[in-house]
């Protein structure tokens, strides 16, 4: 399997990075074997992936990454890098190797303290790899502390280093900082390729795929969950209740609390999941086998953990309670394309019952205020408005 493979519906993507790979090689060769540095090549030193949640712009980093530190013999004979099975390849996919470093908002911004290191590595030659390679997950989560260190490693780096650089959209990175960076748009992937991946590598019925894939709206993280998960698949069924559920004053506040403790909920589970594969990780870095005490000395270590886990828990909810609105989102959407008769395929089909219900009960134009509504719920969110309080004026706004 090679690098690519991951990425869904991205075949333009996924051509320039391949040949950015080659190039990025034939430059390392040179320089390892004294030999001529290719004259022109499509390979440079930052990258900024973009593109709407769930399109796989940090899948797309992490296979170029993979692909820069190849090793593959097949590389050498002309092939592409990418293999996927050296071991250059695997320890950057599943996030060990020594110079590809992943940094992520543990909360709701990257602070300057914890790019600090960061930056510094990114000035240093390559430890063992082929390339020395910095990958910002969240970069509109920069703030401009955090923010000026990308930028004064973006615009004098080091010969073997490369920034790729994820965010959802080109106003989400620092002007300064995308102007020194060669973009690359993702786009979302088709309901169809999101269904296929799903059939393909999670064994996932063809039907249930594709329904999932529907309501995943070309997210594929949010397809799997719900195709895999009979929680994630309740929780959604509370969202799309809540249009009729807010007839009156009391249904509005029900409902709003039980949408907010529903995202809190599934919040909860996700930071489970990554809390407790962390704790272990940091135990087998230590030594610590499974049933044994941490040793003196690494108290630190775990309140660290725990501080950034309590951290990451606020946004973790934040998020998960935004995608509950894109699923609201979608509902209404679905509600205007019959009121418009309109032949677009719902990604709500499994509760068109209650979509026809609501398209019969209003107007075309009430429906896009009350898109309008849930847009301006999920900016108030965005601007730190209690999520109870953001969710209440939503529901209200949606009578």
């Amino acid at each position: 399997m090679a690098v690519w493979d991951d990425l869904v519906g991205q075949t333009r993507v996924e051509e320039q990075l391949a040949a950015a790979a080659r190039d990025a090689d034939a430059f390392v060769t040179a320089q390892e074997t004294g030999g001529p540095a290719p004259e022109a090549s499509k390979m440079t030193h930052a990258w900024l992936f973009t593109g709407p949640p769930g399109a796989g712009r940090v899948d797309a980093a992490r296979a170029f990454a993979a692909a820069l530190q190849c090793v593959s013999p097949d590389r050498a004979l002309g092939g592409t890098p990418g293999c996927g099975f050296c071991t250059g390849c695997h320890t950057a996919l599943i996030g060990t190797h020594a110079d590809v470093t992943t940094i992520s908002a543990i909360g709701t911004q990257i602070r300057g303290s914890d790019m600090l290191a960061t930056v510094r590595k990114s000035f240093t030659a390559p430890a063992n790899g082929r390339w020395q390679v910095i990958l910002v997950a969240d970069a509109e989560r920069l703030n401009e502390k955090s923010g000026n260190g990308v930028l004064k490693a973006v615009e004098e780096p080091a010969p073997r280093t490369v920034w790729l650089i994820c965010a959802p959209s080109l106003d989400d990175v620092l002007p300064t900082i995308r102007s020194r960076c060669r973009h690359l748009s993702l786009r979302t992937p088709s309901v169809e390729a999101v269904a296929d991946v799903l059939v393909r590598r999670d064994g996932v019925e063809p039907g249930v795929a594709l329904a999932a894939a529907r309501a995943g709206q070309g997210n594929i993280d949010r397809a799997r969950r719900l195709a895999t998960d009979e929680r994630a698949r309740a929780r959604r069924a509370v969202v799309l209740r809540l249009p009729t559920r807010v007839a009156d004053i009391g249904g509005c506040f029900k409902a709003a609390q039980e949408l907010v403790d529903t995202a809190t909920e599934d919040a909860k589970q996700v930071a489970e999941e990554i809390d407790a594969k962390e704790v272990e990780e940091l135990k087998a870095t230590l030594g610590v086998a499974q049933g044994e005490r941490m040793p003196r000395g690494t108290a630190g270590m775990m309140k660290e953990l725990e501080d950034n886990q309590k951290r990451r828990g606020r946004r973790t909810q934040i998020d998960t309670l935004d995608l509950a609105l894109t699923d609201l989102t979608g509902f209404y959407r679905d509600v205007l394309a019959l009121q418009l008769r309109s032949r677009t395929p719902l990604n709500n089909e499994d509760v068109r019952d209650t979509l026809e219900a609501v398209a019969r009960d209003t107007t075309p134009e009430r429906t896009l205020r009350r898109i309008e509504a849930v847009l301006a719920c999920r900016k108030a969110l965005d601007r730190n408005v209690a999520p109870l309080l953001a969710v209440e004026a939503m529901t209200m706004a949606l009578r």
